[in-house]
């Protein structure tokens, strides 16, 4: 198993960019991120991630989201998604 990712505690606007070139810079078959640290996840993180589960699903990789918060799970539900429906590629 790999190393879990550890992502910053602030996944907004700012850090879309530095998020997108990371998961774009694995290519362990999966890849594990660690969301204990996560205060605000803002919509376009949060569609960083569905992204990156997608290609991954598509490369027979998986994506796993580990320690989220009850608050992160709730900013992530008012946009429609869970950390289960982002690590399955929406699916």
């Amino acid at each position: 198993m790999t190393e879990p990712l550890m992502l910053a505690p602030k996944l907004d606007l700012a850090a879309a960019s530095g998020l997108m070139a990371t998961l774009r810079d694995r290519s362990d078959d999966e890849v594990v991120l660690d969301m204990s640290e996560v205060k605000h996840l803002g919509a376009l993180c949060l569609q960083v991630l569905l992204s990156a589960a997608v290609t991954a699903h598509q490369q027979k990789r998986k994506i796993s989201i580990v320690n989220a918060s009850d608050r992160v799970v709730d900013q992530m539900r008012l946009m429609g998604m869970t950390p289960e429906a982002i690590t399955r590629g929406r699916q």
